[in-house]
C-alpha cells in the first residue's frame, strides 16, 4: 500500500541561527527596520494545537490524527518566552498578543499571562496584553485569564448559524459554547472585547448581515477579515476571496456607517462606526489593500522561531541562542535587533502589485508559514 504524500513543508525546522554582532549597543526602543517601520507589536505562539480544523487554517486532511505536533521539550517554556518578551520590549514592543494553534490549549497558560503582565516598557507603562481564541474553553478560563492579568480577548467566530459554524469548525463543535465564551469574558471585563470573523465567499459570507445584527449594541467590536493565502495546505483561491469594500456595502445597505481613524498607527483594521451609535465594526482587507507600510509585527513561532512576516518562508532560530548556556541577555538582543535593522519584508504589497490574473509571488520552491504554527 502507497502512503499518501502531503507536500506539508516541516517548517518548524527551516530557520537560520541568527548572527550575534561583534559591537552589542544597549537597546534603545527606537529600532527601525529597512523601511523605517518600528518594532511594537510582538505576537507568540504558545502551542501548534487546536481543538478545531477551520479549512482555512488547519484543515483535517492534513492536520490529521496522525500528524505530528510538536513534542513538550521542543516547546518555548514560560521562562523561555519571558525573557525573550523582555528582551523585544526594551527594543520597543509595547504590545503581545497570545496566538496558537488555540493558547488555551497550553496548559497553565494563566502563569505565563502573570509573567509577561509583570514587565514593562522603558518608560515604565504596563504592556498590552492580548490573547486571540476560538472561543471553546474561554467560558471556563475567562475569570483566571483576567486574574492573571490578561487585559482583552479576541474570538475567532465565522457565523451564527449553527450548521455553518459546525461544518467550517469540522469538528461539530457548537456556535452556542463560543458565545457563552464570549459572554463570560464581557463579564470579567476583558473588553474591549473583538470578534474576527473571516470571510469566505460562498461559504460564510450569508452570515455578515446576521452577526453585524447580533453584536450591534453589545460592546464587542466585530471585524470581517478577508480569506488570505497564508501558508499551502488551505486550498486558496482569488474567487473565495470577498473584497472589504464588498462587506461594507451589504452592510451600508443595512445599517448606514461611517468611518473612523485609526486608533495607533499600525493598526489592520479599517474602522467603521454605525451611524445610530449601535457600535463599531472593522474590516480588514489583508488580501485586497496591503497594510505593509506600517507593519510593526513580529511573530515567535511555539518554539521559538522567530517571522518577521506571515507570509515567511523561513525564520530565525532564537531558541538555539536560548539555550545555548554562552547567550547572554545582551548577546540575544543584539540579534534580535540585527535582525529587525534587516527586515524589508513587504510581501501583500508586491502581491498586489501583480496582474489580477497572477495567483501568487514566485516562491522558488519555499513553502510559507502555516498560520496554524505562528498565529494570525
Amino acid at each position: 500500500m502507497i502512503e499518501k504524500m502531503i507536500p506539508l513543508a516541516d517548517i518548524r525546522y527551516v530557520a537560520r541561527v541568527p548572527h550575534i554582532p561583534a559591537q552589542l549597543q544597549a537597546p534603545t526602543g527606537l529600532l527601525r527596520d529597512t523601511l523605517g517601520r518600528p518594532l511594537r507589536d510582538l505576537r507568540i505562539s504558545v502551542t501548534d494545537r487546536c481543538n478545531f480544523r477551520c479549512s482555512y487554517c488547519m484543515p483535517s486532511e492534513v492536520f490529521s490524527k496522525d500528524y505530528s505536533f510538536l513534542p513538550q521539550s521542543s516547546l518555548l517554556s514560560f521562562e523561555e518566552i519571558t525573557r525573550l518578551a523582555r528582551i523585544f520590549v526594551a527594543h520597543g514592543v509595547e504590545k503581545i498578543r497570545l496566538t496558537g494553534g488555540e493558547p488555551l490549549l497550553r496548559k497553565h497558560l494563566e502563569v505565563l499571562i502573570e509573567m509577561l503582565a509583570s514587565l514593562r516598557t522603558p518608560h515604565g507603562k504596563p504592556l498590552d496584553i492580548t490573547l486571540t481564541t476560538n472561543g471553546s474553553l474561554l467560558a471556563k478560563k475567562a475569570q483566571a485569564l483576567k486574574d492573571a492579568g490578561l487585559q482583552r480577548v479576541t474570538v475567532s467566530l465565522d457565523g451564527l448559524d449553527d450548521a455553518v459554524f459546525r461544518r467550517m469548525n469540522d469538528v461539530d463543535f457548537p456556535v452556542a459554547d463560543v458565545l457563552k465564551g464570549i459572554a463570560a469574558a464581557h463579564k470579567v471585563g476583558l473588553a474591549p472585547l473583538k470578534v474576527n470573523m473571516v470571510v469566505k465567499r460562498g461559504t460564510n459570507d450569508a452570515e455578515i448581515i446576521p452577526m453585524a445584527r447580533h453584536f450591534r449594541n453589545s460592546g464587542v467590536v466585530l471585524r470581517f477579515i478577508e480569506y488570505m493565502d497564508v501558508g499551502a495546505t488551505n486550498g486558496w483561491r482569488m474567487n473565495e476571496v470577498l473584497p472589504s469594500a464588498q462587506v461594507i456595502e451589504r452592510l451600508q445597505a443595512e445599517f448606514p456607517l461611517e468611518a473612523m481613524g485609526a486608533n495607533y498607527p499600525g493598526e489592520t483594521a479599517e474602522r467603521w462606526r454605525y451611524l445610530d451609535g449601535a457600535g463599531e465594526i472593522g474590516v480588514i482587507s489583508s488580501v485586497t489593500q496591503a497594510f505593509c507600510g506600517d507593519c510593526n509585527r513580529v511573530r515567535l513561532s511555539t518554539e521559538g522561531k522567530l517571522f518577521l512576516c506571515l507570509f515567511a518562508s523561513q525564520g530565525h532560530d532564537l531558541r538555539a541562542l536560548l539555550r545555548n548556556n554562552d547567550s547572554s541577555d545582551e548577546q540575544i538582543s543584539g540579534a534580535v535587533a540585527h535582525i529587525w535593522q534587516g527586515r524589508s519584508d513587504r510581501y501583500s504589497e508586491l502581491r498586489a502589485a501583480l496582474p489580477p490574473d497572477s495567483a501568487d509571488l514566485p516562491s522558488n520552491g519555499a513553502r510559507r508559514v502555516e498560520m496554524s504554527y505562528i498565529g494570525g
